[in-house]
């Protein structure tokens, strides 16, 4: 039987015979006879021949020719032309408006004309004049005021650790993790020491004696103490000028503290912090009323009652001209024709400023909406004089609202993922990992750190736990 392969021409024989192969292949191979071939064959062509594959071997009946592509080209010959070329233009005529023009007509072939009054009626198909739809009143537009340049943000304090870290190297390094503890304070040792000694006494082991650790951590509270008040008062020096007042307030608070202030290193840096603190209290108190002023100016009333409501530093005393100047700008504000989302937006930055009392408000607004009745409700007890304008009395024990917090887009919650389990298989035990409280660095307590003369006799295992120190700014927002 035969078949149709493709071989590949690999030499010429003297006898007029060539060898073959398969196409890309090395095997089959054979002889075949050179007059079944093209007159211009070469060693490397591939052809495509009819061959019998038998038990001795193949052997190549015949060559068979591949197809070739036809290609069929239409071309159009250009005859030139000794005509000289002219451009094609064209100019459209423009049509003239007639003033004698006749009547309108719409589809359907029928007059539509308007009345020579007042333009409000028409005639219609059946002749009947019909009127026009009144136009709609014009809904008050807001015009945004001008902008203000806003001032960069204060620094938030970022401490070191250099003299902490250097009271923990002189400290015994079997001691260092009840050092670590007791820069949070007593209660934090007090309770990792609880937990150690309640996952002790699960295992059916001796605890640790509590008073020796205790009076442990407060020989080391002092030194610690001072150390890392250093670290913050230094880093609060280098950016005074710029430092956020709630931290600066928080360092030079801290200086008040026995251990810091009967220590010699630390009274000419608090002395000059507790300064420059005067000084910036100062400025920014001068900032502020400039701010609010600059506000008024351009018109952003809002803005500016906001800022009032917001001083440097609390008892802040607010300027009786200022104050007038910012009440009769807000009441100006709140007229029967400014929109109700207005009146809420004033309403809300009124009621938690220093001019809340003094207030007044002529008229409610011409359209009073839900949404501007329940915030006149809620703010009744600050500003009842406003509130008695709408017809609203505030009960009597009503809490005093605060400030509204400014919402977030709603986003998708993630779940968060389950956390590895530190062992193959449960553990009866839970006693430990329900006391340690969440809030504590966990450190290592073992017996080692017990003084020996209180040491128990008998060796007792340390409570696995992780080794995470304290940060330095536990004690930043402490005096906001």
């Amino acid at each position: 039987m035969s078949r149709r392969i493709d071989i590949e021409l690999t030499s010429a024989r003297p006898d007029g015979t060539w060898t073959w192969r398969a196409a890309g292949a090395r095997e089959p191979k054979g002889v075949l006879d050179g007059s079944l071939l093209p007159s211009d064959a070469k060693a490397g062509d591939v052809v495509k021949v009819d061959a019998e594959f038998d038990i001795d071997g193949i052997e190549v009946t015949a060559v068979v020719s591949g197809r070739t592509r036809v290609t069929k080209v239409e071309t159009l010959s250009l005859i030139a032309s000794d005509e000289p070329f002219q451009a094609v233009t064209q100019q459209l005529a423009r049509r003239e408006r007639s003033a004698g023009r006749g009547p309108r007509r719409n589809e359907s072939g029928d007059r539509r004309r308007r009345s020579e009054g007042d333009g409000r009626t028409r005639e219609g198909r059946d002749g009947e004049r019909r009127e026009r739809r009144p136009e709609r009143p014009r809904r008050p537009r807001f015009e945004a005021p001008p902008e203000l340049p806003a001032r960069p943000k204060p620094k938030r304090l970022k401490a070191g650790s250099q003299h902490r870290r250097a009271v923990l190297a002189d400290i015994p390094e079997n001691q260092r993790p009840i050092a670590e503890l007791a820069l949070q304070g007593m209660q934090a040792v007090r309770q990792r020491l609880k937990a150690a000694n309640d996952a002790l006494t699960a295992e059916g082991k001796p605890t640790m004696p509590e008073q020796s650790v205790v009076q442990m951590a407060q020989d080391l509270l002092p030194k610690l103490r001072v150390a890392d008040w250093l670290d913050r008062a230094e880093a609060a020096k280098r950016d005074l000028a710029t430092l956020d007042l709630r931290d600066l307030r928080s360092v030079v608070a801290a200086a008040n503290d026995p251990s810091i202030e009967r220590d010699d290193s630390c009274r000419a840096l608090a002395a000059e912090l507790k300064a420059g603190l005067a000084s910036r209290s100062e400025s920014d108190y001068q900032l502020w009323l400039s701010d609010i002023d600059a506000a008024l100016g351009v018109g952003r009333i809002v803005r500016a009652l906001k800022l009032a409501g917001q001083p440097p530093k609390a008892g802040a005393i607010f300027p009786d001209e200022l104050g007038r100047r910012l009440a009769e700008a807000a009441a100006s504000s709140l007229t029967p024709d400014v929109l109700a989302d207005r009146w809420i937006a004033l309403l809300e930055a009124a009621a938690f400023s220093p001019v809340r009392s003094t207030l007044t408000v002529a008229a409610p607004p011409t359209s009073v909406t839900p949404e501007l009745t329940k915030t006149v409700a809620r703010l009744a007890p600050l500003m009842p004089q406003v509130a008695a304008v709408f017809g609203v009395t505030a009960s009597a024990g009503a809490p005093t609202p605060k400030p509204l917090r400014p919402t977030k887009p709603a986003t998708k919650k993630i779940p968060p993922k389950p956390s590895p389990a530190r062992n193959s298989e449960p553990s009866g035990d839970t006693t430990s990992a329900e006391k340690t409280p969440a809030d504590v660095p966990a450190v290592e307590i073992t017996p080692a750190v017990i003084p020996a003369a209180e040491t128990p006799a008998v060796d007792t295992p340390p409570v696995e736990v992780s080794n995470d120190s304290p940060t330095a700014e536990s004690g930043t927002d402490d005096a906001d």
